[in-house]
């Protein structure tokens, strides 16, 4: 008879158990995203280590200065702004969870601030930039279709990635020119489908996407996107594409969130509204739309001093 096998897995610390608690409030009561909660359980993974190297093993010991001291790690480590940013919101989410669930008394990352970011505006194309991009030649059959409609779809609707990748047949209402997007926290929202983009998507769905699902083998998808064996297209894919075709009209490098920052970009200087530019590009907040107002402005300072006969004097 075999001898009893020896139980070598680790017990989770209660520093991971009461992270782990708070990854699911966020999942399931704030509904955020899985790319931010697959974040966040990076960042705190992360800070439970460190407070394990340190012998803290309970939150109840956790002060301020032991906080500041994991913000510094991550800085000498190398990490970039936006990775230290994001890792502090997540432990003071955290802090602040266990407090509200009387798990702890205190919270020692009330006070401390995020670090501010140096503001980064967003890169763009020139709408001359975007219309070598659709107007290249494509090539014949489905694949062609697809890759062509993915491209002015980005662009025309200003989606993200992930919302790209998630459309439906049922999402696509082309006749009423309108296309449901499941956004951050799968919130919904409608966002226009009219012109060369709801053209272009006609044409893939009713002439190509057909030949791509029967590459399924039987097994049905109800994605707008497929891949060559038919199934739904992933985010990776979608990356090689855009940088397949920027890279064949001289743009290297293109990335998807470069079209939606265009798109957003080309909207306000074509006179849109900001309020109507968050609800198309799906923003919780509008501070995160002004950015693109900062774009427009810096647009109109390159035109002035091109122009204005004394702006160099």
């Amino acid at each position: 008879m075999p001898a009893n096998k020896e139980h070598t897995e680790a017990t989770p610390s209660s520093l991971a158990v009461a992270a782990g608690e708070y990854l699911d409030y966020l999942a399931v009561e704030r509904g955020l995203a899985r790319n931010t909660i697959a974040a966040y359980r990076r960042d705190l993974t992360t800070y439970c280590a460190y407070l394990e190297r340190a012998g803290i093993m309970s939150f109840d010991e956790v002060t301020r200065q032991v906080v500041e001291g994991f913000v510094a790690d991550r800085r000498d480590g190398g990490y970039s702004d936006a990775s230290v940013e994001r890792a502090l919101a997540a432990v003071k989410g955290l802090h602040a969870f266990l407090v509200r669930d009387g798990i702890v008394a205190q919270n020692p990352t009330a006070a401390l601030r995020l670090p501010k970011k140096a503001e980064r505006l967003p890169e763009y194309l020139s709408v001359e930039d975007v219309s070598a991009l659709l107007d290249q030649d494509f090539p014949e059959g489905e694949m062609g279709l697809r890759d062509h409609a993915i491209l002015e779809v980005l662009y025309g609707c200003g989606l993200r990635v992930s919302e790209l990748v998630g459309l439906d047949v049922g999402d696509i209402h082309i006749d009423d020119g309108f296309v449901l997007v499941r956004g951050k926290g799968s919130k919904e929202r409608l966002s226009p489908l009219v012109g060369s983009a709801a053209r272009a998507l006609t044409r893939y769905i009713t002439k190509g996407r057909s030949r791509l699902a029967a590459h399924a083998h039987g097994t049905e998808t109800s994605a707008v996107f497929l891949n060559k064996n038919g199934r739904r297209l992933s985010r990776q894919g979608i990356h090689a594409i855009c940088e397949r075709y920027g890279r064949q009209v001289g743009l290297v490098g293109l990335h998807p969130h470069t079209l939606r920052h265009s798109f957003a970009t080309h909207m306000l200087a074509g006179g849109a509204d900001l309020r109507v530019l968050q609800e198309i590009l799906g923003h919780a907040d509008i501070s995160t739309t002004q950015v693109y107002t900062h774009v427009d402005r810096t647009q109109l300072t390159e035109v002035y001093l091109a122009a204005h006969p004394l702006a160099h004097r």
